[in-house]
């Protein structure tokens, strides 16, 4: 069996400086280590798992938590989430390290989230999608597992954090820009950190250019939730003064929307303009194309599996991460076609 003292030896290098090539450090030249990993793989070298976890007390095992619990749409078919875990998944690979789902079942047992961490062994865990409100995502949140989150604030662990009140500001902006005054905004799942911060960055572009909140125009539904954000939009479409643009929680509800309006006979942009959120492909393919926020899925991915893996790295140096930690990744405005000048 090949060993890294074998490839170390044939390479003229120490044994620490393949271990490191190997295991993804980051001091030690990009020549270096693609030349130790191709020999490595010409000589048919397979890590011991087993060994390495006992020498580095670390399994090389990442937990990554997806969990939809109520009104967050359709799991890891969301293309959003799924761009996000693509990106964490390279990027965890590119450290050498491995992936585990963490869930609450377990063949016949049924196991709290940080149970099933321990029995899985894991190194740390991301949290890419959950209702952080539950008790179990909380004991999760407070165990002493090293712990990244998407779009959620703990101090205890590391945020990655897409600018969901920077890209509603935008659209409010270019809608006001284009002549519109009513602009209303369907919301996603109720009392989430997503929701409210979007929210928030609603109420803040309408307040930026001078336009006030009216309560009929923010109405609640579901993200992903193509139907329900549908019968919203027609019930605002009934209102005495409706809207002549409605922001949507997502490109899928916007879809569902744009559908529906245009079925009872509104013409969108002519009629009723359409935004919607996300970027994803989708909306740049549909006629017409939908005005939407791209958010930064690859960024924020990658940022996670890294910012989790510097936390395993770091041990318990840090119990607790500064407000620094929490990274805000921009979002883009895309022009599309369904957001056109008010004709009113």
């Amino acid at each position: 069996m090949v060993t890294i003292k074998d490839i170390a030896a044939k390479c003229g290098v120490s044994v620490s400086t393949v271990s490191k090539a190997l295991n993804g450090y980051s001091d030690v030249g990009k020549d270096t280590v693609e030349r130790i990993r191709s020999l490595a793989h010409e000589m048919g070298y397979q890590p011991n798992g087993q060994a390495r976890a006992l020498k580095t007390n670390r399994t090389y095992n990442l937990g990554l938590l997806y969990y939809i619990k109520y009104g967050l749409g359709t799991g890891m078919s969301q293309a959003y989430f799924s761009e996000i875990l693509n990106a964490f998944r390279a990027k965890a690979e590119s450290y050498g390290y491995d992936i585990t789902f963490i869930s609450k079942n377990i063949g016949s047992s049924n196991r709290s989230f940080l149970e099933h961490c321990h029995y899985r062994c894991v190194d740390g865990i991301a949290i890419i999608c959950a209702q952080f409100e539950d008790e179990e995502v909380q004991e999760l949140l407070r165990s002493d597992l090293p712990c990244v989150t998407i779009d959620y604030v703990h101090p205890r662990a590391s945020a990655i954090l897409s600018n969901n009140q920077q890209g509603m500001r935008l659209l409010v902006a270019r809608a006001y820009q284009l002549g519109h005054r009513r602009i209303a905004f369907i919301h996603g799942t109720p009392h989430t950190p997503v929701t409210n911060e979007r929210i928030r960055g609603y109420r803040e572009g309408l307040q930026s250019v001078g336009l006030p909140f009216a309560q009929e125009y923010l109405i609640q539904a579901d993200f992903n939730d193509m139907d329900l954000c549908a019968q919203k939009a027609q019930q605002l479409m009934r209102l005495s003064q409706p809207p002549t643009c409605i922001l949507c929680p997502d490109d899928y509800s916007a879809m569902g929307a744009l559908r529906r309006l245009r079925q009872l006979g509104y013409s969108v942009p002519e009629s009723v303009s359409i935004c919607g959120f996300d970027g994803i492909t989708l909306s740049q393919i549909v006629s017409p194309t939908l005005t939407t926020i791209r958010q930064d899925t690859q960024t924020m991915g990658a940022l996670c599996a890294e910012r989790l893996i510097k936390r395993i790295e770091l041990g318990n140096q840090q119990k607790s991460m500064p407000l620094s930690d929490r990274m805000h990744i921009p979002v883009q405005f895309l022009e599309g076609e369904t957001l056109g000048k008010c004709r009113l």
